[in-house]
């Protein structure tokens, strides 16, 4: 659905901008149509599915027409703005298009090209209007993200425990401790920058050549190797991965108790904070979940720490974990409840700004990234519809959708600004080569560009998605 919608608003960025410079546009599709379509639709024409017209098609001159000296010019009609426009739903899901008149496209219709240029026609505008065509849609994906983004801060705000407020520190996943990060280290500044919100922070240390951190007493710098991001991507693959580069350490705090469970029948209270399995030390959750794994079935002694008004007791209780280390317990994630958050609320208006201000990082950082995927680790890392598809949470969370398609928006606006042939991107620099050298490339170079660039997508398209039907079975 969130793929679909980008494609839609992509799209309709190029056909808006053709209609204000008086350009036709004969197609608008969400997804392919190779031979039949769906279902397609045109105003006061025809509606049909699967190629089939449910009604005929009226004739652009029906009726009767006036012949012989004494008959009047016929008034010309003003060209309708949706109203020559087919609309429809092609069943090759592999995005969508807008076939816009007197252009070369991935339409290929190379027919209507050999045909005199008309002055509603793509080719018969001026080099500036036909290069506002093509870089609206990736102007309208880049401004959807924005959209979204603004949206998310206006509705939900932002909440989050500064690095500085985190006295336990972070917890770092094994890819991480091995170049150096250590458990209870508090990160400070990513090549020398600051590091603010965590949420963002997390990509800049990722992407950056040195991250400094607080380690007790002492300030220490960390070299981030170049494909770093490889590793961590590998290890959030695997089935042993508890921790994504790095989380808040936080207490082990009860939250829940399920009646009849383990932990409900030793007496294990809400509000109890866990410090030790079996005598190990468990002083943050994520010392607890890794000690607590591989207990299956057994009976250990939880030590615990129950404050009862002023008092605080320690004490330790046998617990009989199920099958799967359970006992039946809930447990606060929420630093914001340990240690001192900062929220911020926003106006409508003051939404705006962050909304680009967010929008502009995430398409740094993706710029940024891109550069990986021409490595050996890039290209292994490639996914299809599936990659895609995997992203988004297994419950439905709104936030969490709404953050993942802006994300999408920003990457699909630069994928499609890249200079290759079919792309915006190829279709913006054959224009600007336009405007520079005052020269148009011929129509058959930019058929056969058209049909390299083609070529090119497809094999990527083709790999992509192989390569996620190869993941499936290793």
């Amino acid at each position: 659905m969130a793929f679909a919608l980008l494609v839609i608003i992509h799209e309709f960025g190029h056909f808006l901008f053709a209609r204000i410079f008086g350009v036709r546009v004969e197609k608008f599709y969400i997804f392919f149509d190779p031979w039949t379509a769906l279902f397609k639709w045109k105003p006061k024409k025809y509606i049909g599915g699967l190629g089939k017209k449910k009604s005929i098609e009226k004739s652009e001159n029906s009726g009767c027409e006036s012949t012989g000296d004494n008959a009047k010019p016929e008034k010309k009609k003003k060209e309708s703005f949706w109203g020559n426009t087919e609309y429809g739903i092609g069943w090759l899901p592999l995005g969508g298009y807008c076939k816009i008149s007197g252009m070369i496209d991935e339409s290929m219709d190379t027919e209507q090209m050999k045909q005199p240029a008309q002055d509603w026609e793509f080719r018969s505008k001026p080099a500036w209007q036909r290069l506002l065509i093509m870089i609206a849609g990736v102007l309208f994906n880049f401004l959807l993200a924005i959209i979204i983004y603004a949206g998310i801060v206006y509705a939900t705000g932002e909440k989050y425990v500064p690095f500085n407020e985190a006295k336990m520190g972070m917890a770092f996943s094994g890819e991480a401790q091995k170049i150096g990060f250590h458990d209870g280290d508090i990160p400070i500044a990513a090549d020398g920058k600051p590091l603010g919100n965590p949420a963002e922070a997390r990509m800049e240390m990722i992407q950056a050549e040195n991250v400094s951190v607080v380690r007790g007493s002492d300030t220490v710098n960390i070299a981030i190797p170049e494909k770093f991001i490889f590793a961590l991507d590998n290890e959030a693959k695997s089935d042993t991965a508890t921790i994504n580069f790095m989380t808040y350490r936080i207490p082990t705090r009860v939250t829940l108790v399920t009646a009849g469970e383990g932990a409900d029948k030793a007496g294990i209270k809400k509000g109890d904070e866990i410090i030790a399995i079996d005598s190990v030390p468990t002083e943050s959750l994520d010392r607890f979940l890794k000690t607590l794994a591989g207990h299956e079935n057994q009976t250990v002694g939880i030590t615990l720490l129950r404050k009862e008004g002023a008092s605080t007791d320690t004490i330790t209780v046998p617990v009989n974990l199920s099958g799967n280390s359970k006992m039946g317990i809930g447990i606060e994630i929420d630093p914001s409840a340990f240690f001192k958050s900062e929220e911020k609320r926003y106006s409508l208006l003051e939404s705006v700004p962050r909304g680009i201000e967010m929008g502009t990082e995430k398409l740094t950082s993706y710029a940024r990234s891109m550069k990986l995927v021409f490595t050996k680790e890039g290209a292994k890392s490639v996914g299809g519809f599936g990659s895609i598809g995997s992203i988004f949470p297994e419950s439905w969370d709104w936030i969490a959708f709404w953050n993942i398609a802006a994300f999408l928006s920003v990457a699909l606006a630069f994928m499609n600004i890249l200079p290759i042939p079919a792309l915006d991107g190829g279709h913006v620099m054959f224009l600007l080569y336009e405007v520079i050298t005052r020269r148009k490339p011929s129509e058959k170079f930019m058929e056969y560009a058209q049909m390299i660039g083609m070529g090119l997508l497809i094999a990527l398209l083709l790999y992509a998605n192989g390569m996620d039907i190869v993941r499936l079975f290793k």
